[in-house]
């Protein structure tokens, strides 16, 4: 029986580390200047919205190549992509608004008035509403992505910051000062529930598997929170590493992922949906905090750059033409 039960184990962990060894596989240069935020893939076209300080780069993400620029934004943050309207929208956290855009063309075609910190956006496919996250206005400004026009702003109770949508009509964001994730529906434009993710502490980054409807919340405080959104509770916490800001899930492979400022990758594993483990951290260049996975391909998409002198105490000047792109794919498994 021993034995037995130690070839079980043995085949567990050969097939867990099969699943590990995630690597980079490509790295682009892409220049330009300013900083970065959300990268957000458009799987069926193959591109990557890339928030950069005033545009939104347009990547291919199968050769790096830039394929134009969404320009006219003041404080580029996030990028939501409603292919129903043919419109793209992203949020210009300075002047608290949103700049709406041809996905075709990336022309800008209008400026919604959104709130102070406009911050994340996403689409939901349901109500075909788009959401804003607003985190020091506390709130999520919704918009009508036909027509460019804002339908309400709704109190969220808290500083939100990055969500999703489940695509039944719930959109779920964390909200960052009062370590919850808030649900909300997405036709009426009401919150409905909310629920702690302690000990998680300020939940940012956020991720969702619709299948086994659970969330994954990158938290500042050093873990990953995993939450059955049905039942509005959490189930269970991992490690990560520090100062995460992305997050993401292959459902193909059962793989989380957090993104962090320390220059790591968290790749966790998903044994059931109320069991996790760390599989790997991926070492990744320091400050590449924010990621993007494409769930047909199972790529993993991370920027970063190199960096100046701080000024006091400032934040240190990125250094001109270093921003690059960075692929990272799972290793094929050995035979």
């Amino acid at each position: 029986m021993r034995k037995i039960a130690f070839i079980l184990t043995l085949a567990a962990a050969t097939s867990l580390l099969a699943q590990s060894s995630y690597r980079v596989t490509h790295t682009y240069a892409l220049g330009g200047d300013g900083r970065w935020d959300y990268i957000v893939p458009d799987p069926p076209n193959h591109r990557l919205f890339i928030a950069r300080t005033n545009r939104v780069m347009v990547v291919d993400e199968d050769n790096g190549t830039l394929l134009g620029e969404v320009t006219g934004i003041q404080g580029a943050h996030g990028t939501a992509l409603a292919p129903a309207t043919g419109h793209g929208f992203a949020t210009s956290g300075n002047d608290q608004s949103v700049v709406m855009f041809d996905l075709k063309t990336f022309q800008t075609l209008g400026r919604i008035p959104a709130a102070e910190d406009a911050d994340a956006i996403l689409y939901d496919s349901a109500s075909n509403r788009v959401f804003t996250l607003n985190g020091d206005a506390h709130s999520s400004t919704v918009i009508d992505p036909r027509a460019g026009t804002l339908i309400t702003n709704i109190a969220l109770g808290g500083k939100p910051e990055y969500g999703a949508s489940a695509g039944d009509g719930k959109v779920y964001a964390n909200l960052t000062d009062s370590s919850e994730v808030v649900e909300i529906d997405a036709k009426a434009a009401t919150v409905l529930r909310r629920w702690p993710t302690a000990p998680c502490k300020q939940p940012v980054s956020m991720a969702i598997d619709t299948a086994h409807h659970r969330l994954f919340s990158g938290c500042r405080s050093g873990v990953m929170a995993i939450s059955d959104y049905q039942a509005g509770k959490l189930v269970a916490t991992v490690p990560i590493g520090t100062g995460v800001d992305g997050a993401g899930f292959d459902p193909a492979s059962g793989n989380a992922f957090a993104s962090n400022a320390n220059g790591t990758l968290t790749v966790i594993h998903q044994d059931t949906p109320d069991q996790y483990r760390v599989v790997e951290n991926v070492e990744t260049p320091q400050g590449a905090r924010n990621m993007g996975i494409d769930p047909t391909n199972h790529r993993v998409f991370i920027v970063s750059a190199k960096f100046g002198e701080a000024a006091g105490r400032g934040r240190p000047p990125v250094l001109p033409g270093s921003f690059t792109l960075m692929v990272i794919e799972r290793a094929p498994a050995a035979r």
